[in-house]
């Protein structure tokens, strides 16, 4: 049976199951068993391979109790993203590299049905009037979606998918993304309650980073975790709250944005708090939080080297507060970040650690860095050590209290 005659049987099989079947009182397995035995009659009296059955039954049911085309993309372990433009284009990524699919979607309506589907588990909406939505799968993987007539080509839907295992320094190391070395300074750093910002462009692994260095979280503080859409897979903390935004209703009421959930989680006596991504005036708030006593901050945010995160900050908290004088905010940045580490998706492919830096402090109009680590192309091709060891001018008792309360050698 070829391609064609294995979507027409499909699309039968789906049209029976449709009209003469009691969808709605009928549980998954029942479904499920149902669209088996009818699909075991059907290719009866064709040849037809047991994989080649199994794909027919789970195309069915999928169909009209699933994800229909997009499960048996999810479930592949491989594919780490998925990019739909339209009903009859879909490209995956697949061990770095962008592929074609020779599959497409039965009609645009039923790639608008699907997206309402995985919508709607999250307890969110998208439609005319709110054409635009970011929201995740129930395994954690980042969704965002664009309807027409925003976007021309057909409704527009990106999955970002996530390993299943938790992101791990072990990982990383083995990966080449970092050094046992450099594994070490980090659990120092996260160990000894610094302020860390995780910089990087799209794709360049943040929330993969950012979930390694959790795992150096003391399993017996308070965490507060704050994101656009849940995906951070923090294991090992007891006391973890986690909070997501909720885009307004229909009628313009309802709206949480990250803001909101700074402010409140500043009254929930969090030891941390871990922002997923900065992009806008929450910038501020997030500062504020780092400066008011909630040291061992993480976050990330979009930026191509460590003095364009400084550049990204400026601008994202005149966003938040206009009438700031630069001076001010260079200040706030300044006091309140204590090291920058920029990641970068290089040619072939491979994510790594670019740079490590320290935040020394305001001098003379500026924000003083202190490379502690940078990338170099050698034998090796990772990073190499620049700088002795920290050394925040800035505010040298912090730094020295911390790493004394901590047991922590101040050399690196």
């Amino acid at each position: 049976m070829d391609y064609e005659q294995e979507q027409q049987l499909v699309a039968n099989i789906k049209q029976y199951v449709s009209e003469n079947l009691p969808l709605s009182k009928m549980s998954d397995e029942e479904l499920e068993e149902k669209v088996e035995e009818i699909v075991s009659q059907r290719v009866s009296d064709r040849y037809c391979s047991i994989e080649q059955t199994l794909s027919i039954i789970q195309q069915v049911y999928s169909s009209i109790r699933g994800f229909g085309l997009l499960d048996s993309i999810i479930s592949d372990d491989t594919i780490t993203e998925v990019m739909i433009n339209g009903p009859d284009h879909i490209f995956i990524e697949q061990n770095g590299r962008l592929f074609k699919l020779n599959k497409q979607f039965e009609n645009q309506r039923r790639l608008e049905d699907v997206i309402q589907r995985i919508v709607g588990l999250a307890g969110r909406e998208v439609n005319q009037a709110n054409p635009i939505c970011d929201t995740r799968l129930p395994d954690g993987s980042r969704v965002n979606v664009v309807l027409p007539p925003i976007a021309l080509c057909g409704p527009t839907l990106t999955i970002r998918k996530f390993s299943k295992t938790p992101m791990t320094i072990e990982k990383l190391i083995s990966y080449g993304s970092i050094t046992q070395e450099i594994a070490d300074v980090l659990e120092m750093l996260v160990k000894a309650k610094y302020n860390i910002f995780i910089a990087g462009g799209t794709g360049s692994g943040k929330t993969t980073f950012l979930n390694a260095l959790s795992n150096y979280i003391p399993k017996d503080e308070r965490v507060i975790t704050i994101e656009d859409s849940a995906e951070l897979q923090i294991t090992g903390v007891d006391n973890l709250v986690s909070m997501e935004t909720r885009n307004a209703n229909a009628s313009g009421a309802g709206q949480i944005t990250i803001r909101d959930l700074i402010k409140s989680s500043l009254r929930m006596r969090p030891e941390r708090i871990i922002v997923g991504e900065v992009r806008g005036g929450e910038a501020l708030d997030m500062l504020q939080a780092m400066n008011t006593g909630h040291d061992g901050s993480l976050s990330t945010g979009h930026a191509n080297s460590t003095q364009d995160m400084l550049s990204r900050l400026e601008t994202m908290v005149l966003q938040g507060s206009v009438g700031l004088p630069l001076e001010a905010i260079r200040q706030q940045i300044a006091s309140a970040v204590d090291i920058i580490i920029h990641l970068s998706r290089l040619r072939d492919k491979s994510r790594k650690t670019m740079e490590i830096t320290e935040v020394l402090g305001y001098e003379n109009g500026q924000i003083v860095l202190n490379p502690l680590y940078v990338f170099e192309e050698d034998e090796n091709s990772t990073l190499t050590k620049v700088s002795g060891s920290l050394r925040r001018t800035k505010n040298p008792m912090r730094n020295t209290f911390k790493l004394r309360l901590y047991g922590i050698k101040e050399d690196i």
